[in-house]
């Protein structure tokens, strides 16, 4: 440990940022392989409930498992859902080193269900495939990972933001540069190979509770990691399609189609009638349950109360008590009663996952970023519709290869201007006696996103965001905080802000429809694969401003018959005339 000035600097050889479920696997995984290695897991909260899995998980959306999926079919069926604009070698790594990550999960303790013979007991919820695994008692694991992380001796460094990733004069990864969410220390690691695990951008979008926390995502996950991996020259792809989720009206969480589908609960319209065949999220199953409320047959419910007494048990059981427990909590609030009553469901506010959608920071099937010694995995990296088990494997993946990177590396030389250049912007805002509060900043940007950027998208109105936004930029030397944890909020606010302006200029460049409501583009109605059938990246260019440009798509690994490309576009059910 050195000082620079009085500023801290801790020299590690693996830094994993964020300790929800990607970052403790990265960091196990990266001891593991080698016990010499020294790692560093940090966190801005507490590793024992950080992260997305906080309160548990109530199961597995896409496990790829013996005698029910195959590696080939899984990739079939993400580049389908996702309108073939993927990186197929990431998605076929995923599924050939799922159930690997399955059994080890077993084996630590991670309890799935299993049938009476005792085998996994596979669900059915996607359009084509069956890769829904039930985790009933899944409220455990983040105690599971937290004991693993303290048996394999992982430094673990709880409260402290990360706020800017450092590189070399050779543009190699070196490390970031965080404060203290409790004393506003700022400290500087060190690190020959640093692992991105911050999860997704869930606050781009203000939720229509006006609650800037009560958020789909766990509101934690503020798009950090987007926005320094940015700010540090690493590419960005398919921003433009957004995560929207269906969630429960006025409650920050989904519906579970995956809890309750494979036991016949189902979405259904004001007439309870069913109107499209999977409840499995994409953007076109998203584009149906907006066009049914926009139809006049809206609201859209979850309807259960069809359902026998055992079987609303078993729903109850597994989602009371699991991922979020208060929605048993809301519900009596409310005086739902899934047996008497089919519950109202909306649609969520937008924000960037891969977990769910398909954007993020662009990794390849290694987890490499565009910046060399710089990995990302988990909801914050490009992999589509990873979810929990695709966090652990692209962790795991990122883990092995981060160790091995640092283990060719000397110690990076730091650029001590810029880091006292980024001391001096990090805490200002703590040194202002006046000025704007984080909280009234972030929710002007995210009702700017509301306004301008939410789909369906106009140029028009997206031009004027963009400006809104980017005149927003001026307020920041405005910024104020009155303690550490104000402090927190303003860099958070400051992500939020990124994460919108990239919002807006990937969903403007991108001049076509496509995935569904996610990048539904009013002026330009139609797919057109012949001019944008490509990933979207978003950089900073040689005048450091946001860019876009195209990339191609790699061919793929597994082919695609005509019918199946068209499968997620046909699950509107049709009426008996």
């Amino acid at each position: 440990m050195t000082q620079l000035h009085d500023i801290t600097i801790k020299d590690i050889d693996v830094l994993v940022i964020g300790g929800g479920t990607a970052g403790p696997m990265a960091a196990i995984t990266a001891k593991e392989k080698d016990p010499k290695a020294t790692v560093m897991l940090l966190e801005k909260a507490n590793v024992k409930r950080s992260g997305a899995i906080s309160m548990g998980m109530d199961g597995l959306n896409n496990a790829v498992i013996p005698g029910h999926a195959t590696p080939e079919q899984y990739t079939k069926e993400i580049t389908i859902a996702n309108d073939g604009i993927v990186l197929q070698k990431g998605v076929l790594e995923y599924a050939e080193r799922s159930f690997d990550m399955i059994q080890k999960l077993d084996k630590w303790g991670v309890y799935f269900q299993k049938d009476e013979t005792g085998e996994y007991d596979v669900k059915k919820v996607h359009h084509l495939g069956t890769y829904v695994l039930p985790m009933p008692e899944g409220h455990n694991i983040k105690k599971i990972l937290y004991r693993r992380l303290r048996r394999n001796r992982v430094e673990v460094e709880n409260r402290y933001q990360a706020v800017r990733l450092l590189k070399d004069s050779e543009g190699i990864v070196s490390g970031c540069i965080a404060v203290g969410t409790r004393d506003a220390e700022v400290i500087v690691i060190r690190a020959k190979a640093v692992v991105l695990c911050t999860g997704a951008a869930g606050r781009i979008g203000l939720p229509a509770s006006g609650y800037l926390y009560g958020t789909y995502e766990n509101p934690t996950n503020c798009g950090d990691g987007h926005s320094m991996a940015y700010h540090v020259g690493a590419e960005l792809s398919g921003l433009e399609c957004y995560q929207i989720n269906p969630l429960l009206k006025d409650y920050n969480g989904p519906a579970c189609a995956y809890v309750t589908g494979p036991l016949g609960g189902y979405t259904a319209n004001a007439n309870g009638d069913r109107f499209i065949e999977c409840d499995y999220w994409s953007g076109q199953m998203m584009m149906e349950f907006y066009n049914e409320l926009q139809s006049g047959n809206g609201p859209v419910f979850l309807k259960l109360d069809h359902l026998a007494e055992e079987t609303i048990q078993e729903i109850e059981q597994v989602l009371h008590t699991n991922e979020r427990p208060s929605r048993g909590r809301f519900h009596d609030g409310r005086g739902n009663d899934y047996r008497t009553k089919m519950v109202e469901m909306h649609i969520s506010e937008i924000g960037f996952c891969a977990g769910h959608s398909a954007s993020g920071v662009w990794v390849n099937e290694k987890g490499e970023t565009t910046v060399p010694g710089l990995y990302g995995a988990g909801d914050m990296a490009s992999i589509p519709h990873s979810y929990m088990l695709g966090a652990f494997v692209y962790g795991e993946i990122c883990g092995e290869n981060a160790v091995t990177f640092a283990s060719d590396r000397t110690v990076p030389q730091l650029d001590e201007e810029f880091i006292l250049q980024e001391r001096d912007r990090i805490l200002a805002p703590l040194r202002r006696d006046d000025g704007i509060p984080p909280n009234q900043f972030e929710y002007k940007i995210r009702r700017l996103v509301n306004d301008y950027l939410q789909p369906p998208k106009i140029t028009r109105k997206m031009d004027i965001g963009l400006q809104r936004l980017k005149d927003m930029q001026q307020d920041i030397p405005y910024l104020y905080a009155r303690d550490p944890h104000e402090l927190l909020r303003a860099n958070e606010a400051q992500h939020v802000l990124d994460c919108a302006l990239m919002a807006a200029q990937a969903s403007m460049y991108r001049q076509e429809s496509r995935w569904g409501l996610y990048h539904h583009y009013v002026d330009h109605p139609e797919t057109n694969n012949e001019d944008w059938f490509c990933h979207v990246q978003l950089y900073k260019d040689e005048q450091e401003q946001m860019a876009c440009k195209k990339r191609p798509v790699d061919p793929y690994v597994i082919e695609l018959d005509e019918e199946e490309k068209t499968a997620y576009q046909r699950m509107r059910i049709q009426k008996v005339s």
